[in-house]
């Protein structure tokens, strides 16, 4: 089992079981991947503490009314950037934040329930304290899903 932090092979298989099935029981998933169930068990916790991100990821804005994706780039004070990443974190339709290289600091990823409300929360983000400037896209269609299985898929390796 991998003390590093990073994924084996093993595990890999393990989250691509998870992936493809993900109310499978730990002996289910033990057999699939090829494993002992105490060892499943075992790396699943593991996966559990550390590498397993939040199942919000499954749950679509547009169910819960907010239709419309954006990115919003922000320009901020850098010696401000923990209060504004703190602010950022108290608007609820900020789904993430990313700090970025290049001519802008942040990537805000937002969704609103339609324009007039992305520019209220546009306003809101300009309005904190140490944000200097910011520049708005929408997403037009998603071209793309957020996607992890190629990565799995490669780390699991042939089999």
């Amino acid at each position: 089992m991998p003390q590093d932090g990073f994924v084996d092979a093993v595990d890999a298989r393990i989250l691509l079981e998870l992936a493809e099935h993900p109310r499978a029981t730990t002996l289910a998933i033990a057999d699939r991947a090829g494993i002992s169930r105490n060892t499943a068990q075992t790396r699943i916790a593991r996966l559990e503490a550390g590498s397993l991100d939040s199942f919000e990821r499954r749950i679509s804005p547009a169910a819960l009314g907010y239709p419309l994706t954006a990115f919003i780039t922000a320009q901020v004070t850098q010696r401000l950037l923990d209060e504004v990443a703190a602010a950022l974190a108290g608007v609820p339709e900020v789904l993430e934040v990313q700090g970025i290289s290049g001519p802008v600091d942040l990537m805000v990823h937002v969704v609103a329930r339609d324009a007039d409300d992305l520019y209220r929360i546009a306003g809101l983000i300009l309005a904190i304290p140490g944000v200097e400037r910011t520049n708005t896209a929408l997403v037009m269609r998603q071209l793309v899903d957020y996607r992890i299985k190629p990565l799995l898929h490669q780390a699991a390796g042939p089999g």
